[in-house]
């Protein structure tokens, strides 16, 4: 319990330090961010930097995105209870947990089984239901459970994938990482009378997003 107990404040302080006070003010954004446990999705070395603002690896040359990213991704999506949210990048599955908490089924593609199989895990052992899995490129999306209402990639991209945008619904969003291999801007897009509304965001650094609309592996 005393474990419990320092974990919460250490979430609580990560809220309000790096989220709050740099402008997440959705509540329901902020509710999740302060329910998800950061640290179930790194290993044990890192769990006392989990709460930290930074990135931490997960294997496999991956990364858990630090949490004003996190939040500020989540934000711009607006998602309501009854989103059908399609997630490019399980990664370790933390911000599968945050989409998760906030709609009613979020469907996630990872190319790297191992990665998926353990974030599956944990949000399983978490009480994570409403999550659909696959493992391959998510450069081509999910085309049977489309259309839908946000689509998330965690990962940088030279330009957005063509069947993302035609796996969106109508008044839909999308948030990617675009640019270079090494680092991006990230994009808004919101689908409106079957117009594509876009716009930058602020510079990020992503891992590259690998796939056949996107960066060949070891390009």
């Amino acid at each position: 319990m005393i474990e419990v107990q320092e974990w919460k404040l250490e979430r609580e302080k990560m809220v309000n330090e790096q989220i709050v006070r740099r402008g997440i003010d959705d509540p329901r954004v902020i509710d999740a961010m302060r329910a998800v446990p950061r640290h179930c999705f790194v290993e044990k070395i890192y769990h006392h930097q989990a709460y930290n603002d930074f990135p931490l690896p997960i294997g496999n040359g991956q990364t858990i995105s630090q949490p004003y990213m996190v939040s500020k991704m989540t934000e711009l999506l607006e998602l309501q209870p009854g989103d059908h949210v399609l997630e490019i990048g399980t990664g370790s599955g933390y911000q599968t947990a945050i989409l998760a908490y906030l709609s009613k089924i979020v469907y996630t593609i990872e190319r790297i089984g191992e990665l998926q199989r353990a974030a599956k895990q944990r949000l399983q052992n978490l009480g994570f239901t409403n999550v659909s899995y696959m493992i391959g490129d998510g450069t081509v999306g999910w085309t049977e459970c489309a259309p839908f209402n946000a689509i998330m990639v965690t990962a940088g991209a030279p330009e957005i994938p063509d069947p993302l945008i035609k796996q969106l619904a109508e008044k839909g969003r999308l948030v990617i990482p675009v640019g270079g291999r090494s680092f991006q801007v990230l994009n808004f897009v919101r689908k409106q009378k079957s117009r594509i509304f876009r716009e930058e965001v602020f510079e990020c650094t992503f891992v590259p997003l690998v796939g056949r609309e996107s960066w060949e592996d070891g390009a």
